[in-house]
């Protein structure tokens, strides 16, 4: 796949977004829900797009996780692991492009499983886990919030820009959309 101008703008407009959700979401509701052990990255819906728009979202929300956690700095692993698992996260939604739902829901269990892996080691797992070992209990906890964000609000966004006039809209505008059928 070629990348060009247009694809260098369209991922350094989703690293942005990605930033800037994020930010939003901290400022808002605040740092709980962007890190600890029950977070909802709601940036991490945008993963899902990897399955309209390819490569430069899989490199926006890759880029993007990597800005954040270097600017909310918990620890070298996050922003190491963190970025590698949205990398992981979106190929697979692009690879699995062609089957939308099942692509956001395998697409946000590498977030929960490799995110999950590291972070008991930061923060404590939410006391109703507190049946699981730490590390099991974080994985389950991040896991779900994946599944919330990537899984239904992703596959929502995505079930809301392929309708016919949007994704026509899309496309006039210059956008190179890799898959349209569901």
């Amino acid at each position: 796949m070629k990348f060009d101008s247009k694809d260098v703008a369209l991922t350094a407009v989703f690293t942005a977004l990605y930033v800037i959700v994020n930010i939003f979401q901290m400022f808002s509701v605040g740092n709980p829900t962007i890190y600890g052990p029950i977070q909802l990255r709601v940036a991490d819906c945008l993963i899902a797009l990897a399955a309209l728009l390819g490569c430069p979202v899989i490199v926006g929300v890759t880029v993007g996780c990597f800005l954040t956690n270097a600017y909310y700095f918990i620890g070298f692993y996050d922003i190491v692991l963190g970025p590698l698992a949205n990398l992981i996260a979106a190929s697979i939604i692009f690879l699995l492009r062609k089957h939308r739902f099942t692509a956001c829901v395998v697409g946000a269990l590498p977030v929960g499983f490799i995110v999950g892996g590291y972070l008991w080691l930061f923060f404590p797992p939410p006391e109703v886990l507190n049946v699981l070992p730490v590390w099991a209990a974080m994985v389950v906890s991040i896991t779900i919030s994946s599944l919330i964000a990537i899984a239904v609000i992703g596959y929502l966004l995505i079930s809301v820009l392929s309708r016919p006039g949007i994704m026509d809209s899309l496309k006039s505008h210059g956008l190179k959309v890799v898959a349209e059928d569901k």
